[in-house]
């Protein structure tokens, strides 16, 4: 494989793996091994000292994030990749506290596709799933690890790294650091003739901004290519000419259309709100995520985010955690900004991202298992009875905020396509039932 092609995929595993609606990077088998055949412990995936060549997953080959060799990589993306840490302190964890429930595996749903009813326990290997946590009244109700987690690992959280970017701005805007009625360019001044550059900081955050950018992977001169090209740790091939890092990247979009009509799912639009945040407090991301939340919420573990060559955190989606510690995110959002007696930020920033955005520009991108949804703060608001919320990823990576029900799911799993509406019609009907299943018990 030549080295052009070599760092362009590889770059797109950063940029765009993590993403929401994407198709897959890699061709995969058809139909693909089923979660038993794909666990990466049994396929033995690099075992052995040295692990033989067909059991390798490294450099310079590019091909980590295709299935089943993904179901190793979500695991171990810093042993791939140059990462920043996000910082837990040096306090001792506060524990969370436990009332397991067995009763959960035999809840049982029926799927948005399918007329025949499913346990949860059934769901699980149906999804994929990694790690899988139930919080209830602050307790957790249910735990269990698959495949290539454990409770001692981490696990790429992929676009729920935007919910995090986005919890940071909210929490700006509240306390007044961040004025999101602002226009971009006056905050960014390298953005003034990009298509950013007019945009409000709420368009960026919300993702109504109308950009001249092509996520079109069928489409070898789509400019998710050069955006790939550039975001990419590895050193550029003899003779790039182009931008070097998200930033200057980013200086380069123009823009289609009117900002705030219609909601776009860009990835590019949280590097921005990345610059928006780095740029008005001093620090990069990866260093205010810790400083404002992760130092400060009890956690068990550090995490960390994968940088493009300048040592920029990939803010779209680089973050790789513990499952319990972002259990815990999910219940500083249950919480309205509380955990441990403690509050880490303002009750309006939850309130503002549950009272969602705007719901006719969200219809407009025509997610059929998102019907009568809303994105606010790049987090996914479903406006359903419940009143839930999610923070979201590729193959399958899900926090799910339920405030009636009093419940957090998170879940990490290693789904063999990307995009989320192959999952969804088995996970929200089952995040459903054990939410009723909860309230009933």
């Amino acid at each position: 494989m030549s080295a052009p092609i070599c760092n362009a995929l590889v770059a797109l595993t950063l940029v765009l793996a993590f993403s929401v609606d994407i198709r897959p990077v890699m061709a995969q088998s058809d139909p693909p091994l089923d979660a038993e055949h794909s666990d990466p412990v049994r396929l033995g995936w690099m075992t052995g000292f040295p692990p033989p060549p067909e059991k390798l997953i490294t450099h310079p080959e590019s091909d980590y994030f295709s299935f089943p060799k993904l179901r190793w990589t979500v695991c171990h993306i810093r042993e791939l990749l140059p990462t920043k840490q996000v910082g837990r302190g040096i306090g001792a964890p506060v524990p969370l506290t436990y009332a397991l429930d067995d009763g959960i595996d035999a809840v049982r749903f029926t799927p948005l596709d399918g007329d025949e009813p499913m346990t949860w326990k059934a769901s699980l290997s149906a999804n994929y799933t990694d790690g899988i946590l139930i919080i209830h009244k602050d307790r957790v109700v249910y735990e269990r690890y698959f495949g290539c987690l454990d409770e001692m690992s981490q696990h790429a959280a992929m676009s729920m790294t935007k919910s995090l970017t986005g919890l940071l701005a909210e929490i700006l805007v509240a306390e007044g650091t961040l004025d999101d009625t602002a226009k971009v360019a006056t905050l960014v001044p390298e953005l003034s003739h990009s298509g950013f550059g007019e945009a409000t900081v709420r368009q960026v955050m919300d993702m109504t901004t109308a950009l001249d950018y092509s996520e079109d992977y069928a489409d070898p001169e789509a400019d998710i290519w050069a955006y790939s090209a550039a975001a990419s740790p590895l050193p550029k091939p003899e003779g790039y000419e182009g931008p070097n890092g998200y930033f200057e990247y980013l200086q380069t979009v123009g823009q289609d259309g009117v900002h705030g009509q219609s909601f776009g799912y860009r990835t590019i639009n949280t590097d921005t709100l990345g610059w928006i945040i780095s740029r008005v407090t001093g620090r990069n991301i990866a260093e205010l995520l810790s400083e404002r939340i992760w130092s400060r919420m009890g956690a068990e573990q550090d995490a960390y985010m994968t940088i493009d060559g300048k040592g920029i955190p990939f803010a779209g989606g680089g973050l790789s955690a513990g499952l319990r510690d972002l259990g815990r995110i999910g219940l500083l959002m249950l919480n309205g900004g509380e955990i441990n007696g403690q509050r880490l930020f303002p009750e309006e920033v939850v309130a503002n991202i549950r009272a969602g955005g705007d719901r006719e520009a969200f219809a407009r991108a025509g997610y059929a298992t998102l019907d009568g949804g809303s994105y606010r703060g790049m987090w996914w608001i479903f406006h359903n009875p419940h009143g839930a919320f999610a923070a979201r990823g590729v193959h399958g990576q899900t926090i799910y905020v339920d405030p009636t029900a009093g419940m957090v799911i998170v879940r990490f799993s290693s789904f063999p396509t990307a995009s989320n509406t192959k999952i969804d019609p088995n996970s929200l009907p089952a995040y459903q039932a054990v939410a009723e299943y909860l309230m009933r018990h």
